[in-house]
């Protein structure tokens, strides 16, 4: 909602760069994309090799279950 009034005082003020910025908002989230999904992978993967990293530990200094 906020995006949306700051887009809306844009138009008011200077509707060209409004329309330019109206135009090139979905190239530019197609654009960025792929780095999320890389992020999202890296993330991943490190939460795996904390996992692999700290089993030991909670194998043998868990606490005992009943």
């Amino acid at each position: 909602m906020v995006k949306f009034l700051l887009w809306c005082i844009l138009l008011v003020f200077c509707w060209p760069l409004a329309l330019l910025a109206l135009v090139l908002y979905p190239i530019v989230w197609v654009a960025l994309l792929p780095f999320r999904l890389v992020g999202i992978a890296v993330g991943g993967v490190f939460a795996l090799l904390g996992a692999i990293i700290l089993f030991p530990a909670r194998v043998l200094g868990g606490p005992a279950k009943l």
